[in-house]
């Protein structure tokens, strides 16, 4: 049995200790929350409005934090990363797609490809910011607030990851097969090139986060509760 994560606003708590939001399921505290959908039954469609709903609220969620991760990872890096109005656009990374696109593109998209796109995404964010953390245990090891937040940042992406599967089956759209998206990675990268790339990775979480609250409140008003 495929068990997806998901995210349902209703259950979680507040490590008020890290000063992070951390959600969990109960009672097992290391997933961010598993949800069983019922058997899906030919001639008996499930609704996409409950998973869109669950979505929406974990992509609202996270949009609160995406700007605090990006600053607290700047902050840890040191200069030129630290230094105020500190911003490098032009830094990209081939291993994982950009946010950015047209409004006319973006608003004429189809559910599949929008929902395929963002599938796209958030699955190489998880595993890359699984890199970054591991860039991070390396270069900063005493940063528990950052390693902290990189590692609920990955969960997130992988429940809004779930979230959307989910929307994608009840939708009777087909889910694309995870791909290993970062590839060959250089191990003997410089302190300097990891921190770029983690920047590009926590920038990225953020740009694509935002566009998900868009994609999904679209999906909203198309599917009504």
């Amino acid at each position: 049995m495929t068990v997806d994560l998901v995210y349902d606003e209703r259950i979680g708590r507040q490590d008020q200790e890290l000063g992070v939001d951390l959600w969990f399921p109960l009672p097992a505290p290391l997933c961010l929350l598993t949800l069983l959908l019922p058997p899906f039954s030919p001639g008996a469609p499930i609704s996409p409005a409950e998973p869109i709903r669950q979505a929406y609220s974990l992509a609202l969620y996270m949009q609160k934090n995406t700007s605090s991760l990006l600053q607290t990872y700047l902050q840890y890096q040191g200069s030129p990363f630290s230094d105020p109005g500190f911003s490098a656009p032009e830094l990209q990374l081939s291993s994982l797609p950009p946010a950015a696109i047209s409004f006319k593109t973006w608003h004429a998209l189809e559910d599949g490809e929008r929902l395929g796109r963002a599938q796209g995404a958030f699955l190489a964010l998880s595993q890359h910011l699984q890199l970054v953390g591991d860039d991070q245990l390396d270069l900063n090891p005493g940063s528990s607030i950052l390693l902290a937040q990189l590692a609920a940042a990955r969960l997130r992406a992988q429940g809004l990851l779930g979230n959307t599967a989910a929307i994608m089956t009840a939708l009777g759209l087909p889910i694309p097969p995870e791909e290993d998206t970062l590839g060959l990675v250089p191990f003997g990268a410089s302190a300097f090139e990891r921190k770029c790339r983690g920047y590009v990775v926590t920038r990225e979480y953020g740009h694509w986060t935002d566009r998900a609250v868009r994609d999904l409140a679209l999906l909203k008003a198309k599917y009504p509760i």
